[in-house]
């Protein structure tokens, strides 16, 4: 199969892209390709320091099904040695350090959410312990050789950590030269990454140039804001949609963000033609109520990302039938507590029936105002509670539980 023009794949591969170094470099990559037939090399990738992957992973994911679609070799790197360290980009402090077990788990669960986003079975997929495993403590120093701490002092998170007396650790300059190292293993004409990730990609095309090879195009996608329209979209935060939540979770999420992230939402999280979007953000502009088109997003992120419509319909009528008419819903999950441990401190009541993911996420949601027993607001995280089977439990605006006593 032959490939599109390179101003047809320029069209698509720039689309949502907010930085590049460079395009020109870019274009004379595809031109080349183009001429020899020869596929890009098209790198991203991801540390597994969670088990779980958010809307915002999905950013850099898409784009790299656009490379995939215009005929590109994509390559995933799950970033099992890099996890260990964890990337310091945007932190305040050093990450802790993951053991290569919990890499590997959590590489496994990244895979497999990742396959609702592109086809895995078209993408080279490399573990970067591939190359870092086997490197000696020599090789390590002349990897080290490569850059200087005035340079790594030049990123933004080690040099507000250096100015206000925070430690920096010096493993963590290693994670930026790992990643580098990565794209010289593979080769890569393309990395992808956010735009916290500049620094780090851009050391990826000096150890190439080092290493006697053409350096990589670095194209980066935006950090999209999470769902309280500030901050970005984080697990730790709470204020992100999951790839692995529920129908129903997906569509109450997304009714909770900003009106002003809806075309954001609509371009990066999920398929809707460009032209719909435009469409969309013409009728907003002339007063159309926004609730209409956050709707409309929401039955279209459940689609995108493995719901049927008929799963997105559904969802959304629950939502209307819980917030809109202000009922409580019928297909209120069982949540089962055991008479023998009543009376129950509410916190650990959340935790330990899934209701929230921990005792202290159960003690903010609690505290926060968004924990009630058939109704009745309880704000103490240690409040004793003692249950009756049929109870109706709401934590925040979408999660219910019926008390079944053992």
């Amino acid at each position: 199969m032959g490939f599109m023009s390179v101003d047809e794949q320029l069209k698509i591969l720039m689309r949502g892209v907010v930085d590049i170094v460079t395009e020109e470099e870019l274009r004379q990559k595809l031109e080349r390709s183009v001429k020899t037939g020869r596929p890009l090399r098209v790198k991203l990738g991801i540390d597994p320091t969670g088990k779980d992957l958010t809307l915002g992973h999905t950013v850099p994911l898409r784009k790299l099904r656009d490379f995939v679609e215009c005929g590109h070799q994509g390559v995933l790197i799950i970033g099992d040695y890099t996890a260990m360290i964890g990337d310091p980009t945007g932190r305040n402090e050093a990450r802790p350090q993951l053991t290569h077990e919990q890499t590997t788990r959590n590489a496994q669960r990244y895979l497999e959410q990742a396959a609702r986003v592109l086809d895995v079975s078209k993408l080279e997929i490399r573990r970067n312990s591939e190359w870092l495993a086997p490197m000696t403590f020599a090789d390590v120093t002349k990897l080290a050789a490569q850059s200087t701490v005035a340079r790594m002092l030049e990123r933004e998170d080690f040099k507000k950590r250096y100015e206000e007396g925070r430690p920096i650790y010096i493993h963590e300059f290693f994670y930026p030269l790992m990643q580098g190292t990565d794209s010289v293993a593979v080769q890569a004409d393309v990395e992808l990454g956010g735009t916290d990730q500049k620094f780090n990609l851009l050391t990826g095309r000096d150890l190439q140039r080092n290493a006697g090879q053409e350096p990589q195009v670095c194209l980066m996608t935006p950090i999209v804001e999470g769902l309280d329209g500030t901050e970005k979209m984080s697990k730790s935060l709470g204020n992100y949609i999951g790839l692995d939540h529920s129908p129903d979770e997906m569509f109450g999420r997304t009714m909770s963000i900003p009106d002003k992230l809806i075309i954001t939402y609509f371009t990066y999280f999920t398929d809707v033609p460009q032209e719909e979007i435009e469409r969309i953000k013409a009728a907003m502009a002339a007063g159309e109520n926004p609730m209409t088109f956050k709707k409309q997003l929401g039955r279209a992120i459940i689609t995108t990302y493995g719901g049927t419509e008929e799963e997105a319909r559904r969802a959304e009528e629950r939502w209307v039938a819980q917030f809109s008419r202000g009922e409580v819903p019928d297909d209120i999950p069982d949540v089962v507590v055991k008479a023998a441990e009543m009376p129950i401190q509410a916190a650990r009541l959340l935790a330990t029936t899934g209701l929230a993911p921990s005792v202290s996420e159960a003690r903010r949601l609690i505290e926060q105002g968004g924990f009630t027993v058939d109704g009745e607001r309880v704000t103490d995280p240690r409040a004793e509670l003692t249950l009756r089977a049929g109870q109706v439990l709401k934590v925040g605006k979408r999660k219910f539980g019926r008390v079944v006593v053992e």
